[in-house]
């Protein structure tokens, strides 16, 4: 009687797969970012359209809010109440180039504390790249910071300012705040999913921050050293230095400032994929 032998293959887990790839990890975190770049607009499409949505005003919140902004610090500034300083270019213009790169940071930061919890039971549901969550809000803060460029463009009209040629390489200028904030967001939202009260601490930091930065008020004064201190510093006024001076006026620390930005992006992102199983255990 013959018999029947049945073949059967081992499978054997290896748990942390990811740690033992070196530097082949890299290459596959970029091949999953390029591969979930439909579902990163189709995030960026949902999120923006519940934001704005039953909203009176809708996009214009995106440009009534500088308005504010510098309208205050213009009343503060002429009623002597806060001495603004003095600028080279028209107050206005100044204060919307700096504040439209703030608020790229800001946006995104608060945007990407939020975006994990802000999912809710679909990262428990379905299995997908969930930094595709994080890439998708600050996608929203880039946005709003075009619709604020066009402004910028208008600003230079009604003041009959020519800013200078360099104003052309303002998009990259700004490339470094935008790997600053990723990197923030990154973690922050892990960190968000674990202690919720994460978000709102991000809120009032956020808007504390912006006056200890130089961001509506020349970089000058006694506390200068402060300022040379904060790497956003030199985010915020390299893209304003371009448009209105031809060149980055620190370029010492704006370079510090990029390495840090990409270095912390970079540590982020591969923190962020190492844990990224355990998330649904904490949303």
């Amino acid at each position: 009687m013959a018999s029947n032998t049945t073949n059967k293959s081992t499978v054997s887990y290896t748990p942390n797969i990811h740690l033992k790839l070196g530097i082949k990890i890299w290459v596959q975190m970029l091949r999953e970012l390029v591969a979930s770049r439909e579902l990163i607009i189709r995030f960026f499409i949902r999120d923006f359209s519940a934001k704005y949505r039953q909203s009176i005003f809708g996009y214009f919140w995106a440009l009534i809010l500088p308005f504010i902004a510098i309208g205050t610090f213009i009343f503060l500034n002429r009623s002597g109440i806060l001495n603004i300083g003095s600028t080279d270019a028209p107050y206005p213009i100044f204060a919307l180039i700096g504040l439209s790169v703030w608020q790229l940071f800001s946006s995104g930061v608060v945007a990407g504390t939020n975006s994990l919890v802000a999912a809710g039971s679909m990262i428990g549901k379905i299995n997908f790249p969930r930094e595709s969550l994080v890439f998708a809000s600050l996608a929203q803060a880039v946005f709003e910071f075009l619709i604020k460029v066009v402004l910028i463009l208008i600003f230079f009209v009604i003041f009959k300012y020519v800013p200078h040629w360099t104003i052309i390489f303002l998009p990259i200028a700004v490339i470094p705040i935008l790997f600053f904030t990723l990197g923030l967001s990154l973690i922050l939202s892990l960190v968000n999913g674990i202690a919720r009260d994460t978000a709102n601490v991000v809120s009032l930091g956020v808007n504390f921050l912006l006056f200890l930065t130089p961001v509506l008020y020349p970089q000058e004064g006694r506390y200068i050293w402060f300022f040379k201190l904060n790497p956003l510093t030199a985010l915020v006024n390299a893209p304003r230095d371009l448009a209105l001076y031809g060149s980055i006026q620190q370029p010492t620390d704006f370079l510090i400032a990029t390495i840090l930005s990409i270095t912390l992006f970079l540590f982020a992102w591969r923190l962020f994929h190492l844990v990224e199983t355990k998330i649904p255990e904490r949303i």
